[in-house]
């Protein structure tokens, strides 16, 4: 009996400086795909151990804390240099990669971009549709690949009715936290599903969210896109009422200015401001002496990634 207390005591103590010394298992299978066995052997293996006295528990939480202390430690040291390598501001984008990372036209013309994200949507984008038709602006969608595939015919009738058509990943994904390998599927297969429906392969790219990495700016560059976010956010996707999103409209609204707006939305997001506020806005621009027109027009660049400019 006293022979089996001693290996059980001396089983707990091995275990114990393992854990100490080895923090970078647990923490490793914390980023990890997918479970990790390893990861679930030692959690067994920790409770299937049972203490024999209170001085072995002491030594064992001991190890515990350090080992907690050093995956903590480890982590936040991880997750600050993520966020180093996101932050790096739209400006200093605009600057790094001229031509290619957009987020305003030139500003000696009074031209103002209207762009619609998050389409199509058989709730809102036909009814933006309308409003356009009516009142003759022509504006620029970035179409997410999974709706296009959805929704098709409502993709060709943005292209019949003279509108340009950009690419906003196959499924809204944030491309700042996907490998790059996962990012270059993201756009090629939306290009692959857009093609057929409007005629040519998109050379305007949208981020969901805005949210991009050097390293796929520079891929894009190399393949003929460029990107474009904006200087002017309605914040409709909240939810805001028609007079609040010109409110937000306007607190930065200058000549070149290129204006988010939202003509898609999640399960129970509700646009109906962005709806209600379209004609509105498209009086205030004009009585403002303001020209709306498309991307391409406002940035001289094609719409078609296979078009020189």
């Amino acid at each position: 009996m006293q022979s089996n207390r001693r290996m059980q005591k001396a089983g707990i103590l091995l275990l114990a400086a393992l854990t100490a010394l080895c923090p970078s298992i647990e923490s490793d299978a914390w980023y990890s795909p997918g479970p990790s066995p390893t990861r679930n052997t030692t959690k067994q293996a920790a409770s299937m151990a049972q203490p024999s006295s209170q001085q072995d528990l002491a030594r064992e939480k001991e190890a515990r804390e350090s080992s907690a202390s050093f995956q903590l430690s480890r982590k936040r040291k991880h997750h600050k240099k993520r966020r180093r390598v996101q932050a790096m501001s739209w400006v200093s984008l605009q600057k790094r990669y001229p031509g290619t990372f957009i987020i305003g036209g030139p500003r000696s013309a009074r031209k103002v971009a209207l762009t619609f994200d998050d389409v199509p949507d058989p709730r809102y984008t036909p009814q933006v549709l309308d409003i356009l038709a009516r009142y003759k602006v022509r504006a620029t969608f970035f179409v997410v690949g999974s709706r296009a595939a959805a929704y098709p015919s409502i993709v060709r009738r943005m292209r019949r009715e003279g509108h340009i058509i950009g690419n906003h990943s196959l499924n809204h994904a944030v491309f700042s936290r996907i490998p790059l390998g996962s990012f270059k599927r993201q756009i090629v297969r939306t290009d692959a599903i857009l093609r057929p429906l409007v005629g040519y392969s998109p050379k305007l790219v949208r981020p969901p969210y805005g949210e991009i990495m050097p390293s796929q700016i520079e891929w894009l560059k190399q393949n003929g896109y460029i990107v474009v976010n904006w200087d002017v956010d309605s914040v409709d996707w909240r939810g805001t009422d028609s007079s609040h999103i010109l409110v937000n409209i306007k607190k930065t609204l200058q000549p070149g200015s290129i204006i988010l707006q939202h003509a898609g939305g999640g399960v129970g997001q509700d646009l109906s401001g962005t709806v209600k506020a379209l004609p509105k806005l498209i009086k205030l621009l004009r009585s403002k002496g303001y020209q709306i027109v498309t991307l391409p027009d406002l940035l001289s660049k094609p719409a078609s990634r296979n078009s020189k400019g």
